[in-house]
């Protein structure tokens, strides 16, 4: 879909001013989820109470001046997992012990495989269609999906190493597999009228950061043939689709009831190999701490590419310095054109259902502050 704006305005995803897709779950919902948990509402009861929750919140996301919006990720536990468990081969899992973050825990929960990786349908598609019709005509509707590599990246986590290699000896074919079946999924979604898609990876945050290189170097691994593959897995996952089919990915750093993942480091290793990457038409990056490092590695975007700075925080309620914005904006111009940049928080509010560690009214008070200073910015 493309909207009719104001000269030097964006047209199509992303926006200037723009959210990466997660929303804090209202009382009503995790009350909701709860009960359907004791089996004390039925699916469907829940299912009524997602689509009120949702129409509200598309309703909110239009007030504020969005031009895209998204469900929040309300149907969903995990901005990954739900999705993984949903294709062929697949199943939940529950180990010993969740995601570790700088002060937090995630739940102990996975995706495994039982068999090979295939498409059949998938319960996000009927959730687009939702949203979409919702959404009505006049913004986008948005569907997030986690990237191809992130999902290469759980089946290497080491609980689930040993029926990974137990179902694909050959590495080759598991990754052909992961492609084709993101690529099935990817125009399921276009035929339930999808046109903007956004692919969010945390493996780039891991492959940047200090912590994690060591650890890999430390146990034989090479990063810089891991990014590589990666970059391809993902560029395959994405190549061939139609032309008016938007695809923008995000790079998250961890984002889990208000912390982070790692120590952290600038984009400048995986740059190169993350920017190279067909098909993607934007970028969103986090750059809301110095543990994002500077914007020289933003030199490698191609000409047709946009980067959306996160230079907002989604995980704290207090509103950044406008001149503080300003001045990065600046620093970010030295590498790449105006035109060319956007502004959205570093991440969504609320990853997992749990949520980060801010209101509602602080959360929309935020977009609503991003907006102001790209109109003040793109005028």
């Amino acid at each position: 879909m493309t909207l009719l704006t104001e000269p030097n305005q964006r047209t199509v995803t992303p926006f200037r001013y723009d959210i990466v897709g997660s929303f804090l779950r209202p009382r009503a919902l995790k009350d909701a989820r709860l009960q359907f948990q004791n089996g004390e509402i039925s699916a469907a009861q829940l299912k009524n109470v997602e689509d009120a929750e949702i129409v509200k919140l598309v309703r909110k996301q239009k007030e504020i001046g969005l031009k895209a919006v998204t469900d929040g990720e309300f149907r969903r536990s995990w901005w990954h997992l739900d999705f993984f468990w949903g294709l062929d081969g697949v199943e939940r899992a529950v180990i010993d012990q969740g995601y570790s973050f700088n002060g937090a825990q995630s739940r102990p929960e996975t995706a495994r495989l039982t068999g090979k990786v295939g498409y059949s349908s998938h319960p996000f598609v009927s959730h687009f269609a939702y949203l979409n019709e919702v959404a009505g005509d006049d913004v986008v509707a948005r569907q997030s999906i986690p990237a191809a590599a992130q999902f290469l990246f759980e089946l290497d986590r080491t609980e689930n190493k040993d029926s990974t290699t137990a179902v694909y000896p050959n590495r080759e074919e598991l990754v052909a597999d992961i492609a084709k079946a993101y690529k099935s999924a990817i125009l399921d979604f276009y035929a339930a009228g999808c046109r903007s898609i956004q692919i969010d990876d945390c493996t780039w945050g891991a492959l940047c950061d200090k912590q994690f290189m060591a650890l890999m170097e430390q146990i034989g691994v090479d990063v810089a043939e891991y990014a590589k593959e990666f970059a391809k897995l993902n560029e395959e996952a994405v190549s061939g689709l139609p032309d008016d089919l938007v695809i923008t990915t995000h790079v998250c750093r961890g984002n889990y009831v208000s912390t982070h993942a790692g120590v952290g480091g600038g984009y400048e290793p995986i740059a190169k190999t993350l920017l190279d990457i067909d098909h993607y038409s934007g970028f969103y990056l986090e750059f809301d701490t110095e543990r994002a490092g500077d914007f020289k590695p933003l030199r490698y975007l191609k000409n047709n590419q946009q980067v959306v700075l996160g230079l907002f925080s989604s995980k704290f309620g207090e509103l950044e310095s406008k001149e503080s914005i300003l001045k990065r904006i600046e620093e970010a111009k030295q590498f790449v054109d105006l035109d060319r940049i956007c502004l959205s928080p570093q991440c969504g509010f609320a990853s997992t259902e749990e949520g980060n560690l801010l209101t509602e009214e602080e959360q929309w008070r935020k977009l609503a502050y991003i907006k102001e200073i790209a109109e003040e910015i793109w005028k």
